[in-house]
């Protein structure tokens, strides 16, 4: 009879039961071979697609068990002779005979010759042993055999290593049944890798596996095992994989008149004489290498791809596509291969993020030469946007901006773009390097472009140590360093805005101690009232409306109206305030102006919500003062803030014979943007600063928009092996790609009395999944992914001809395509090959997102003008 050990105990080379055990377990009789059928199966699809859409294969056989020797002094510790015999390989879907690639072959013809006579080749099993000159593909299989003898007769949970790694295991265990649950969210298995650092933009998976094993008589009659793995992306669960390796099954078929135990004092003695050529090479599955036979190397897919990779190519889909494309191609190739594409892909080598790739790129570009600031600032892009970097990537850019650079742009930009490398680590738990400089940094300077450059990279890090810091700059008399301060607090978690901090930003917004400029209160207010604010915090507030300037009055006001009309968490305690006459009356909640704050949503299905807020703060005079547009996406309660384009304008009333506010008597003329993408912030950009420069650009209402950012990035980016309880090894991988180019502008004209701001945002975004499980003699996929192309506008027109000044702001969104495929491959080495693929196309009608009442109207009469 088959009576199989208990396995109470696993370590990664050998497993045992405890001696201490209550219960003991079966044991194996001697003189008998158990003779039993098996099969393992994995089948690949969407979770809803039928099954005859299936893709994977089937392998059966025989499989002949029984017992080489006994332990004299734990008579369950048991050694076990195993042999496959009788091999088949099939497809696992239902298949015509035209499709089916699989039809007249055999398992010599698949496997071929070696891999088969290594299959079935006596192993034996307390750890595995094993010929170590065995393909892994072979021991791996050998590994999932095995894994089927794993049984404890008594119910509790315990951690066990088998071939899908080390795992936490639950057993129910009755007279005729054991039900071997194991929580492979637990698992830890010798293959590493990596996935996205945001939530929103990553990889979602459930798993679960459960083996159930049939004893009659205490012999173990059959052990199936039902394992699944469902991969989607967070973004669209409709795109979605599922792995199953349904059903792995040993099946007792008869017992037979077996070989005598061999007597020995340990295992290594025994197993060595029986063959000294095995060796004990452990149960988890290991890493297989498989060579792809006619794939392109690098330099053929960048000439097969070039074209895509133009300039003016990038808003259709094609680019990411492409960029896609390399990314694999890059991720396989050297370091001299990679340099033989430079410069050309910069962005994709460094998205890259293999060892290879970021030594070629480094050793490519000069920061010591003024030459080249464009490669080398896509280079710092690439890296800000990384999605999962490297301590060595880091301590790259720390090198750099500590050595000789030859634009004080590209300082600013290698230390902006260490902060979001430092916060992507430290949220993986490798907080170090440059924290003590960054933190430092503003007070180790006298420059104000240097002051800036370091809040800014603060505003990128988020570290809890950094608030203090942020909250000293934000009472700075330098309108400059307090804005970027204070949107740098905003972006924390509410909980690290201590007291203190909430008491700075309200002396801010009620100058109690300096004269502040409008949109430095302005956002201090934001702040307060996202930042979980007291009764007496949104009271003030509300009593500092009509006590205001114009325009701010009309701004708060609007602010306190989006804040009721959105929901936010602050809304609960508007009320409650307004309850109260003297906060909440007529005289103060009829201002006007054109300021205004208005949040909405752009789109909201089963996955993700996205929406969009416009905040938009005039001077007394007309003029626009500060423009911020924000977009944010949510999805299984983790938050994305993916982008932020802020224009700001100050000194420009000396051009329309207007007063300025207070506190704004003495600013320069100025005019500039700033974009945070992506959780990144990037280094601003400047329309104008000065007079003299204002007064050249000032006399045209057509100049071309400046590029804030231009180029691929990798957004989602996911690679993981899931091993299988039978043996095989499953490859995920999921990228997204997007380019993107945005753009803003402002335009001044005296002569028609108007002036003009505007956000062009224009991107592509594929995104493909692909789930494969290649043992070198077949390979079995599916595919699936969705692409889009989209433009985004938001214009601001505002005519100052007469008093009150006109002001259309319009947030549109164009039709745009959008397409989703899935595709589905098995391949033989003989070359036979079954595909399939689909796709289905729509067409996404655009749409002016709505903003409030007052615009409407205020557009219709600049439109009405215009005509």
């Amino acid at each position: 009879y088959l009576i199989l050990t208990v396995l109470k105990y696993f370590t990664y080379t050998k497993y045992r039961v405890k001696e201490t055990r209550a219960i003991a377990g079966p044991r194996l009789d001697n003189d008998k071979l158990y003779r039993y059928s098996y099969s393992t199966e994995v089948r690949l699809n969407r979770p809803t697609g039928s099954t005859r859409g299936n893709t994977g294969f089937r392998i059966s056989s025989d499989v002949d068990i029984s017992l080489v020797w006994r332990n004299p002094q734990i008579q369950d510790e048991q050694l076990l002779r195993l042999q496959i015999s009788n091999v088949q390989v099939e497809s696992a879907g239902k298949r015509s005979r035209k499709n089916n690639i699989f039809h007249g072959s055999s398992a010599e013809s698949i496997l071929g010759k070696v891999r088969l006579e290594a299959l079935q080749r006596p192993f034996m099993v307390l750890s595995l042993y094993a010929h170590k000159a065995e393909p892994a593909t072979i021991k791996n299989l050998k590994r999932g055999v095995a894994s089927m003898l794993m049984m404890q007769l008594k119910s509790g949970k315990m951690s066990e290593a088998d071939a899908s790694g080390k795992c936490l295991v639950e057993y129910k265990a009755t007279k005729d049944q054991v039900i071997r649950t194991k929580h492979l969210d637990t698992c830890k298995t010798q293959e590493m890798g990596f996935t996205t650092h945001s939530p929103v933009l990553g990889i979602s998976g459930k798993s679960t596996s459960e083996t159930v094993i049939t004893l009659e008589n205490g012999i173990i009659k059959s052990a199936d095992v039902e394992e699944t793995h469902i991969l989607s992306i967070n973004a669209r669960h409709k795109n979605e994989i599922k792995v199953s390796s349904n059903r792995q099954s040993l099946t007792l078929k008869k017992i037979e008149v077996g070989p005598t135990e061999v007597a020995g004092k340990d295992v290594a003695s025994v197993v060595k004489s029986l063959d000294d050529k095995h060796m004990s090479v452990g149960v988890m599955v290991e890493k297989v290498k498989t060579k792809c036979k006619g794939c392109p190397n690098l330099m053929d897919t960048w000439k097969a791809v070039r074209s895509q990779l133009e300039p003016e190519s990038l808003s259709k889909a094609e680019g990411p596509r492409s960029f896609l494309a390399l990314l694999h191609s890059l991720r396989k190739a050297s370091k001299s291969e990679i340099l033989t594409v430079l410069p050309q892909l910069v962005d994709a080598v460094t998205s890259a993020q293999t060892p290879s790739s970021h030594s070629a790129i480094l050793e490519f570009l000069d920061f010591s030469k003024k030459e080249g600031l464009v490669l080398q600032e896509r280079f710092l892009y690439a890296c800000g946007f990384a999605s999962h970097p490297t301590e060595t990537m880091l301590q790259s850019l720390l090198d750099l901006a500590q050595g000789k650079i030859g634009s004080t742009e590209i300082k600013e930009s290698i230390v902006i773009i260490m902060g979001a490398l430092l916060r992507k680590l430290c949220l993986k738990g490798a907080c170090a390097l440059p924290v003590k400089m960054l933190l430092a940094g503003p007070d180790s300077t006298q420059m104000e472009s240097e002051v800036l450059m370091y809040l800014l990279a603060l505003k990128n890090a988020l570290l809890p140590e950094g608030v203090p810091v942020l909250a000293k700059y934000a009472e700075s008399e330098v309108g400059a360093f307090s804005t970027i301060a204070i949107t740098a607090l905003q972006r924390y978690d509410p909980q690290l805005i201590t007291p203190e901090v909430k008491k700075t930003l309200n002396r801010i917004y009620h100058q109690n101690k300096h004269i502040y400029e409008k949109n430095v209160r302005a956002a201090a207010a934001d702040v307060i009232m996202s930042s979980s604010p007291s009764y007496m915090e949104v009271k003030n507030l509300l009593l500092s409306i009509g006590h205001l300037p114009h325009e701010m009055n009309k701004y708060m006001l609007s602010k306190v109206q989006d804040i009721l009309r959105f929901e936010m968490p602050a809304c609960k305690l508007v009320r409650q305030v307004m309850k109260d006459m003297a906060s909440h009356n007529y005289d103060r909640f009829s201002k006007t102006g054109s300021s205004s704050a208005f949040s909405g949503f752009m789109a909201r299905t089963a996955d993700v919500t996205c929406t969009y807020n416009l905040d938009i703060l005039y001077s007394g005079s007309g003029v626009l003062r500060r423009s911020n547009m924000n977009i944010y996406g949510q999805s299984n309660n983790a938050f994305l803030h993916g982008l932020q384009v802020t224009i700001e304008a100050q000194g420009l009333e000396s051009l329309i014979a207007a007063t300025p506010d207070e506190g704004e008597e003495e600013l320069e003329s100025f005019a500039g943007m700033s974009a945070l993408l992506f959780d990144v912030q990037l280094r601003p950009v400047t329309f104008f600063k000065g007079y003299s420069d204002l007064m050249s650009k000032m006399f045209s209402i057509s100049g071309d928009p400046i590029s804030v950012v231009k180029g691929l990035i990798l957004l989602t980016d996911h690679s993981q092996v899931i091993p299988l309880q039978s043996g095989l090894r499953t490859s995920a991988e999921f990228q997204g790609g997007l380019a993107i180019d945005i753009s803003g502008g402002m335009e001044f004209s005296l002569w028609y009395r108007e002036s003009k701001t505007s956000v062009n945002n224009r991107g592509a975004l594929v995104v493909i999944g692909n789930v494969t499980v290649d043992t070198g003699f077949v390979s079995a996929g599916v595919e699936v992914g969705f692409e889009t192309e989209a433009t985004l506008d938001f214009i601001t027109t505002v005519q100052f001809s007469e008093y009150p000044f006109l002001v259309c702001m319009q947030m549109d969104k164009t039709t745009f395509p959008f397409r989703e495929t899935v595709s589905k491959q098995e391949k033989l080495p003989s070359g036979q090959t079954f595909s399939l693929k689909r796709s289905r196309d729509q067409l996404v009608p655009g749409s002016e997102f709505p903003l409030h009442q007052e615009n409407s109207n205020m557009c219709k009469k600049v439109f009405e003008q215009a005509w």
